[in-house]
């Protein structure tokens, strides 16, 4: 289901004027977002964070960055390989001074 969604979104990016992502408030663009969750999250989570995105872009919403969030297993990832790094800056100080 997820190929499909982003097979769909693709066709309505080509479809779409070239000067249309000059005015879109966010970076990724709300389609290119969408691509992102869709190869992430299952269906339903996918769809519900595109929905949520797109809700989000509106006249009175400030913009900017706004990137695809971090699976379960990309954030536990993520926190042990900080937490390796913090156990080694010790280790690296003393190596230093020595």
């Amino acid at each position: 289901m997820n190929k499909l969604m982003i097979k769909l979104i693709k066709k309505y990016q080509a479809l779409k004027p070239e000067n249309r992502r000059k005015w879109c408030k966010y970076h990724p663009t709300c389609s290119n977002y969408a691509i992102g969750v869709y190869q992430k999250f299952n269906f339903f989570k996918a769809t519900l964070l595109a929905f949520w995105r797109i809700l989000r872009c509106n006249p009175f919403s400030k913009g900017g960055y706004d990137p695809v969030p971090l699976t379960k297993k990309e954030k536990r990832e993520l926190k042990n390989s900080l937490k390796e790094s913090s156990n080694l800056a010790p280790q690296i100080d003393e190596e230093i001074n020595n």
